[in-house]
């Protein structure tokens, strides 16, 4: 007696015209097969779902020069679209070193890398914090010629609710890049202090409602996005005096909403920690001329990136920094709004 057949499966179809659950958009996270509605779906200015779409690539070529031959570093692999870039310049007899912290994006990434040809000795993966970069320098012959590090959360992680970076679908309250370390967003709003968690909003997100937020939020058990967000909305509906316009209201609450994951984001993966052992080692991990860009998204980083730069150049350890952020232009920022926020900087190891 043979076993009955499974029952067909059908896929998942569009709900409508333009589908708003991550799971339903069957065609942007299948690009290979759907070129045309990927296409559609950027000329729109948006970020298909699973894909993440790299910021100022002209200008990072430019400054970084790669050349064939040459060994470089992505400290940030994330999608690979700027390693991608990255890797074509260095070839015939470059190499490059590309690591991340995401266990579940890096392998993805690297996956593509492989198809486009690259080997292994050409291109060298490894899961690791960037802070921990100067292990491989004995590998890498003592020193990188370039550098790229992208600050940035990718599209990959922002738009699937299973990891809990964003409020605009129902998820679990996570925000860590690595889900299998440390404490999540969640179980971090259980034990911190009140007084802690203002510092935190005011530090890692200049939350100008810090003080009522940090009442309403600490020693909450939020399990979900959408309850972190109601949380903040219901919190600011005490605050704001009703004279304020409700236009006014709605666009501070979204802000306010915004800022409170990013302020919880950035402590529980220790973000300006990590950017600060990397940047006091980077000059190490530069061969002489060797060329580093660094792609921040909030105050906090490019301070850091800046402050680092200026004090290496006074002491003669980059022989040229940024005088001044570079911005994305005004087209990029046009056909991919998640890029407006980006500054560039850019040394020169003397």
């Amino acid at each position: 007696m043979t076993d009955d057949p499974e029952p067909h499966q059908r896929r998942v179809r569009y709900a409508g015209t333009h589908p708003k659950r991550f799971e339903e958009k069957y065609k942007e996270l299948d690009p290979v097969r759907h070129a045309e509605a990927i296409k559609k779906v950027m000329d729109r200015g948006q970020t298909p779902a699973g894909m993440h779409r790299s910021i100022c690539v002209k200008e990072i070529l430019d400054i970084l020069k790669p050349q064939p031959g040459e060994t470089g570093l992505d400290a940030t692999l994330g999608f690979g679209g700027h390693a991608q870039e990255i890797l074509a310049k260095l070839m015939p007899g470059g190499r490059l070193f590309a690591v991340d912290v995401d266990p579940l994006e890096l392998p993805r990434a690297e996956v593509r890398l492989r198809g486009l040809g690259y080997d292994s000795a050409t291109l060298i993966v490894r899961r690791m914090n960037f802070s921990d970069v100067v292990s491989l320098l004995p590998e890498a012959g003592g020193g990188f010629d370039v550098v790229l590090a992208d600050l940035g959360v990718s599209s990959m992680q922002i738009d699937n609710p299973a990891r809990g970076f964003s409020f605009k679908s129902d998820g679990p309250l996570d925000l860590r890049l690595d889900p299998s370390n440390g404490q999540s967003a969640s179980e971090l709003l259980l034990a911190v202090t009140r007084q802690r968690l203002r510092d935190l909003l005011i530090d890692n997100a200049d939350e100008p409602h810090a003080i009522p937020l940090a009442a309403a939020l600490q020693g909450q058990y939020l399990q979900t996005t959408t309850q972190l967000a109601d949380m903040v909305r219901q919190t600011l509906a005490g605050v704001f005096k009703r004279t304020v316009p409700e236009v006014e209201r709605l666009a501070e609450t979204k802000r306010a909403i915004q800022r409170t994951f990013q302020a919880l984001r950035i402590e529980v993966n220790n973000e300006f920690g990590v950017l600060d052992r990397f940047l006091e080692m980077l000059h190490s991990c530069l061969k002489p001329g060797g060329r580093v860009v660094i792609l921040s998204f909030h105050s906090g980083e490019d301070r850091r990136v800046k402050k680092s730069f200026q004090v290496g150049e006074r002491a003669g350890i980059y022989s040229s920094v940024a005088p001044d952020f570079i911005r994305p232009s005004f087209e990029e920022q046009r056909a991919n709004p998640r890029s407006s926020s980006t500054k560039l900087r850019w040394a020169v190891k003397a």
